[in-house]
């Protein structure tokens, strides 16, 4: 489904000023090539400037009437397919840039020849034309955007050459190719081929086959090419069985259209297509050479259709298209001559048919992420990464892409958690903007330039210009006679700038706003397209050195605000995302209450999302404390639209400073209608935040010990917090410290068994709670000890409690230190309690002897000895 909105991707445009009428056009590096007709076989070359303004560089001549040119990026070279003599010709032309300093030198040159240092220094003040003979005429061809490399369609087969960089000496470097593969493909013709990273995307007139080359060792290549060579050869027969048959079929019928049944392979069943493909290595054989194994990635068969958009013979496929993402802030190094490829971070493929298109991921995944259906028949599409730009016999459309959706997904994994989020992939894409020309021929795509060519027929003039009955007879008889002149060309090339990200995405935002009241879905949608057009220009690898920088990162922020605004306001079934955008947004809890808690003691409605959003945050251990209005306020809302939370939300450290006495009336009002053993122990905490020693206890009292070390399972927070990353007690538990520590073991004990406490997290909580040295043991962490080793039944942890009760004891015996509390438990209590304690032997008894202890010492030492002579028991036998 293509949703519609009017919004205005394109800014101005301007004219460029050909001197002859343009049969091909392309652009790369800031300038403009036109091929022109077949008349004149010259190529103009424009620098494209701010604005769009064009600035002619100069010319060259052809050998003859361009057919298909492209420019490449990596290497800075022009290719085109030339005619002559009925004959075709495949030319790249070198250092162009050149002819605008002034020279009009030319030298030409074969594929590979080997040029001498004598004249080699000449190159750098002329322009070169490399010859690449083939054995059969050049039907497409494509230059790879990471590397430069050239791929070449002809009938049965592929022909890829490989850009070279010479060192001619220390001043000059010079570009080459070498032909280094070819891949043959029976029964194929190609109409288009895309060519990237070693992915190669091929059609026919309703085929699309995508195939990517994989880097082998030299022996897994050589196993590799014989196993397929052994596959095709009953493909091969098929297909030469089938052959003429179905061509007697179409000569003897001719009024009929025989077709096949319409196919989607996609990943390994693409396998299955019966399109074999051969691979033979044309490079010299040296220690770099690569060795090749062909990957099948997706294979699609459409048949033609009585579509309103024309008749079945008019079905073809046409734009196919290679579109890669890079890794954020990856950038090419300064000498981009050097050939280091950018790090490649997702691939999409384009193709289209005249009433619908198709984008496909076929990077880490392939699959089908958009379709797009148009209004009318189209000519030609470019995809971008922010905007799939498609021309139809009247129209300029745009529509949004879903690129960067998917390559955030590949570029971090965090994205579809609590952590961080982004629009689906799936997310319906939309129809931006319908712009008027007349007569679109030809489209292409450079930075944020779009240029057009338009040629309007002569009857598309008459009748656009036809006057209204109210225009007098003289001026449309004037009209008339324009329009049948000869010298009116009929065509322009323009170049259309399409207006700056930020821009288009305030448009977006304000466009939101209409529907905020009205139709949720769209609300979101618009904001989830303004989101994905901010994310993908700053996917963009000159994203770092862009003068918007800071521009987008504050508009990326604001955007996922915008949308847990959405999320949190609006009641919809993925409410939870409130959570990651908000976070992503970089708002504190703070502000976000503003943003959606309105002034005053109204009362207000809070939707899933809201509640969700605070649920999260308050539960974690933020560093943020809420002033006491925003807290009292938290606590009104939890009260209203989810009052079993409200022990856990008053134990969140965000919460310190709520008013206790506000709190303990919400808390008594839950208390009436789902009472617990948390909600009582958070009554008491409270209690003992206003002072009230009196409700404490009788809260406390409300429960036996046991069930209340067992309700601080379900609210941890009630004795322990963290602060930056650091375990702090709270006041209820030094208070339990002093009044009830056996309560206060227990609970943690109980906290521990449940995984809700670690064992050195234990540690450092008893260990803050008493005042004691860093160095020194207080006594309630090794009565913690002697009680968990009563509780637990992990050998590990049993192993390592004994350790330090033993240690502990040894050290207080050596160093004659009583403990600064009275343990809980006496000797009898751990020999009647727990198996790891026993009677003491006599070597005990020889030790305790040294020293002389008083008698008030020696009743200590022995309740210390009782593991120690566990822990030695098994080696003393």
């Amino acid at each position: 489904m293509v949703q519609l909105y009017n919004l205005h991707p394109f800014g101005s445009q301007r004219v460029v000023p050909c001197k002859q009428e343009p049969a091909h056009f392309c652009c790369g590096r800031g300038v403009l090539f036109v091929a022109s007709a077949a008349a004149s076989c010259r190529v103009e070359v424009f620098a494209v400037r701010d604005q769009g303004r064009c600035e002619p560089l100069g010319s060259f001549a052809t050998l003859g009437p361009v057919l298909r040119m492209a420019h490449s990026e990596a290497g800075d070279y022009l290719v085109t397919i030339e005619e002559k003599s009925k004959a075709t010709f495949l030319r790249a032309y070198m250092n162009w840039r050149c002819m605008s300093a002034g020279s009009s030198r030319v030298c030409v040159r074969m594929v590979g020849h080997k040029m001498e240092e004598s004249y080699g220094e000449t190159l750098k003040e002329q322009m070169s034309i490399v010859e690449m003979p083939l054995s059969d005429p050049p039907l497409c061809i494509s230059c790879c955007p990471v590397n430069g490399d050239l791929l070449v369609g002809c009938k049965n087969k592929l022909v890829m050459f490989c850009l070279k960089y010479l060192v001619i000496n220390q001043n000059l470097t010079v570009l080459d190719f070498e032909r280094s593969l070819i891949l043959h493909i029976d029964n194929l013709i190609p109409a288009e081929v895309a060519f990237c990273a070693g992915h190669i995307a091929i059609t026919t007139e309703l085929d699309v086959l995508i195939l990517k080359l994989v880097q082998q060792s030299a022996d897994g290549t050589e196993q590799c090419a014989h196993r397929v060579s052994t596959l095709e050869k009953p493909m091969d027969g098929g297909v030469k069985d089938e052959g003429p048959s179905t061509h007697t079929l179409q000569l003897e019928l001719d009024e009929f259209i025989i077709c096949q049944k319409p196919v989607e392979l996609l990943g390994e069943e693409s396998k299955l297509c019966e399109i074999p493909v051969t691979l033979e290595s044309t490079e010299l054989p040296t220690e770099d050479t690569k060795h090749f194994q062909v990957q099948y990635l997706l294979f699609r068969r459409f048949t033609p259709d009585q579509s309103p958009f024309g008749f079945c013979e008019e079905t073809k496929l046409h734009s196919v298209q290679l579109l890669p993402v890079y890794q954020t802030g990856s950038s090419v190094t300064a000498h981009e001559e050097t050939g280091n490829k950018r790090e490649l971070l997702s691939l999409f493929c384009f193709f289209s048919l005249p009433h619908v298109g198709y984008l496909y991921s076929v990077g880490k995944l392939v699959e089908l992420i958009s379709t797009y259906q148009y209004s009318e028949k189209s000519e030609q599409a470019v995809l971008t990464p922010q905007f799939l730009h498609v021309i139809t016999s009247e129209n300029l459309q745009c529509f949004t892409v879903r690129c960067s959706a998917a390559a955030a997904r590949d570029e971090d994994p965090y994205i579809d958690t609590t952590a961080k989020a982004c629009p689906p992939v799936a997310l319906d894409v939309c129809t931006l903007r319908m712009q008027l020309f007349i007569g679109p021929r030809a489209i292409c795509h450079f930075k944020n330039h779009i240029i057009l060519l338009t040629k309007a027929n002569t009857e598309d003039i008459t009748e656009r210009r036809k006057p209204t009955r109210r225009m007098l007879s003289r001026k449309a008889d004037s009209i008339k006679s324009r329009t049948n002149s000869e010298s009116e060309p009929g065509w322009n090339l323009y170049i259309i700038n399409t207006v700056s990200t930020i821009q288009l995405y305030r448009e977006m935002v304000d466009y939101s706003r209409t529907y905020e009241n009205v139709k949720t879905e769209s609300c979101i949608h618009l904001l989830s397209e303004a989101h994905l057009l901010v994310r993908a220009a700053i996917m963009d690898p000159s994203f770092l050195k862009s003068d918007e920088k800071e521009e987008l990162l504050r508009a990326f922020r604001e955007s996922c605000a915008a949308l847990g605004d959405c999320y949190s306001r609006f009641d919809t079934k993925d409410y939870h995302l409130a959570l990651p955008y908000y976070r992503m947004s970089g708002l504190s809890m703070t502000e976000v209450l503003k943003r959606l808690v309105s002034e005053g003691d109204e009362i207000q409605t809070y939707e899933r999302g809201f509640i969700f959003y605070l649920t999260h945050s308050l539960n974690e251990d933020l560093n943020e404390e809420l002033s006491k209005e925003s807290a009292n306020k938290v606590l009104q809302i939890f009260y209203l639209a989810d009052p079993v939370q409200l022990p856990n939300i008053l134990c969140s450290p965000c919460m310190r400073n709520v008013c206790p006495l506000t709190a303990v009336k919400y808390l008594q009002k839950v208390e009436k209608i789902m009472p617990s053993v948390v909600l009582t122990l958070t009554k008491a905490f409270m209690a003992l935040k206003i002072g009230d020693l009196t409700m404490y206890e009788h809260e406390m009292d409300s429960y036996k010990e046991t069930i209340l070390a067992c309700g601080f399972i379900g609210q941890p927070k009630l004795l322990r917090q963290h602060k930056k990353g650091i375990v702090t007690p709270t006041e209820f538990a030094v208070h339990l410290k002093e009044m009830q520590p056996g309560l206060l073991v227990a609970a943690t004990v109980a906290l521990h068994e449940n995984s809700k406490i670690e064992l050195e997290e234990a540690d450092t909580f008893f260990k803050m709670l008493s005042s004691n040295s860093e160095n020194t043991i207080p006594q309630l962490l090794v009565d913690f000890w002697e009680a968990l080793l009563v509780a637990c039944s992990q050998e590990e942890i049993l192993q390592e409690l004994l350790l330090r009760v033993t240690s502990q004891y040894v050290w207080r015996i050596s160093n004659k230190q009583l403990p600064e509390t009275k343990p809980l438990k006496t000797t009898e209590d751990l020999i009647n309690s727990c198996n790891h304690f026993g009677l003491i032997f006599p070597w005990v008894t020889s030790i305790m002897s040294v020293g002389s202890p008083s008698d008030q010492d020696y009743h200590e030492d022995i309740s210390k000895l009782q593991v120690i002579q566990v822990e030695l028991k098994g080696p003393l036998k």
